[in-house]
């Protein structure tokens, strides 16, 4: 990271982090938008600014605001959160780069784990507490989440976080 993030532990503070989705779906007419209300995670900054850490989901937490469609999300044809009830991404590395941050690590969805990066802005740092935006896309059928009547569902599925980290030590 930069000399503004301290070296040390982090935690989420998840009251004040959003990790939403949306995907396209009724053949691209309808743009379907959730929230997982149930995020955690932490993160640990090395002396030499790179950083490691874990975000977990609670993939019974979706809410699309609709519950028939919530329940069908949570159910064995997408999430099956009963069998597999956290989305994880471990973050194998994350290194401050021209202003952005680059971030490897590995995403797992339903028991599926398949290596992943994306690029997240770091819009705010000081001693206590970080922010890191980011916004990138999945493959769902990667994961085994291809339930898709009659072709409704096409493409890939957006994903967009805010994280607010704050220092534990």
């Amino acid at each position: 990271m930069t000399v503004a993030v301290e070296t040390g532990l982090w935690q989420l503070d998840a009251g004040a982090s959003t990790v939403a989705l949306k995907h396209k779906t009724m053949w691209g007419l309808v743009t379907v938008k959730g929230t997982f209300a149930a995020v955690r995670g932490n993160g640990e900054v090395a002396a030499d600014g790179s950083a490691t850490g874990t975000l977990t989901l609670d993939a019974a937490s979706l809410d699309t605001k609709n519950a028939k469609r919530d329940e069908h999300l949570r159910g064995a044809d997408f999430f099956d959160a009963a069998n597999h009830p956290e989305i994880t991404y471990a973050v194998r590395s994350a290194e401050l780069r021209d202003g952005a941050v680059q971030v490897s690590g590995q995403l797992t969805v339903r028991g599926i784990s398949r290596p992943h990066s994306f690029t997240a802005r770091l819009t705010g740092a000081d001693a206590d507490a970080l922010t890191l935006d980011a916004e990138f896309t999945v493959d769902r059928g990667e994961f085994g989440l291809d339930w898709n009547q009659l072709g409704m569902i096409r493409g890939l599925t957006t994903i967009a976080t805010a994280l607010r980290f704050t220092r534990t030590a």
